[in-house]
């Protein structure tokens, strides 16, 4: 491909509120925490910016608030160089909120507030088909509602357009017609909700895989943080170690690995070297604090790559 790939995101924008403390509060339990920071995030905007970062152009369907925030966020944005013009502005409703709780360890939890991702319409969807139909990629992740994603998957499928599904967070009204797209990408965890199969070894992996597919997905990569990567890729499984980094901080490793496997694989259609990629896009980020501020560029990757 001579050109940067073109990757649409149809997705989540939200300010992170980010708590950094020694350990994280057990249910009824309070713990002092180290600090608090403002960090623009949501995982669509997260896996735009790493998209963009990787040398793809990048392209938000969205929405944000009529808030303080909504300024910031569309901003952050525009100084990313993500194309905003069909992200649009809710009246009286927030912008998208997330409550990250990071400890020492690296380790997270996360408190989402919906806000204007939850407006975010099959309308907003169909009324930009073109631009869905214009895209190498058409990235997904399931911060807004599902009929909304499930419009712009049956968009992306119709016109030939190669459709990646980040199922994260899990949601309550899950459809199986989620799956039936040409690349899964869930964590272990958001594969054991899916599939109901504990992922401990590399052979849970596979097996989740193997029931991913047999419910529709064309492919499938688990990523399981410093155990790596499963992919199932027609009949075969392959996994890929984990780069060798220190993690503090695993807030935006899956948006980083979702953003950059897009961009790489529009650019050589080749998926498994698309998956080592976005392995060392997803490390880079957890040696990082914040979402977007750990988000790799092209050449950091590659930097890390010929370390390895």
């Amino acid at each position: 491909m001579m050109r940067p790939p073109k990757i649409v995101v149809v997705g989540s924008i939200n300010m992170d509120l980010v708590v950094r403390c020694g350990t994280l509060p057990l249910a009824g339990q309070t713990v002092a925490a180290h600090s608090v920071n403002e960090v623009c995030g949501g995982k669509g905007a997260n896996q735009a910016v790493a998209a963009r970062k990787c040398g793809a152009q990048a392209q938000m369907i969205g929405r944000v608030g009529s808030d303080a925030f909504a300024d910031r966020l569309m901003s952050n944005l525009d100084q990313q160089t993500v194309d905003h013009t069909r992200v649009w502005t809710t009246s009286d409703c927030s912008s998208g909120l997330a409550i990250v709780a990071v400890e020492d360890s690296g380790q997270n939890a996360i408190t989402l507030i919906a806000g204007a991702n939850g407006r975010v319409s099959v309308s907003d969807v169909q009324q930009n088909a073109n631009i869905i139909e214009s895209a190498d990629t058409l990235l997904l992740q399931l911060e807004i509602p599902t009929p909304t994603v499930l419009a712009a998957i049956r968009i992306a499928k119709t016109a030939g357009v190669r459709c990646i599904v980040d199922p994260a967070p899990v949601a309550s009204d899950w459809n199986d017609e989620l799956l039936g797209v040409d690349l899964v990408c869930p964590n272990e965890s958001e594969a054991e909700v899916i599939t109901g199969v504990p992922i401990e070894t590399l052979a849970d992996a596979q097996k989740a895989a193997a029931i991913l597919q047999s419910r529709g997905a064309k492919n499938v990569a688990i990523t399981m943080g410093d155990r790596g990567t499963l992919l199932g890729h027609g009949n075969t499984f392959h996994h890929f170690e984990a780069a060798c980094v220190n993690a503090v901080d695993t807030t935006a490793a899956g948006d980083a690995f979702a953003g950059a496997l897009a961009t790489r694989w529009a650019e050589t259609d080749d998926l498994t070297e698309a998956v080592k990629f976005a392995n060392l896009a997803g490390a880079i980020a957890a040696t990082r604090h914040g979402a977007q501020p750990s988000l790799a560029t092209r050449q950091e990757i590659e930097d890390l790559r010929s370390t390895q």
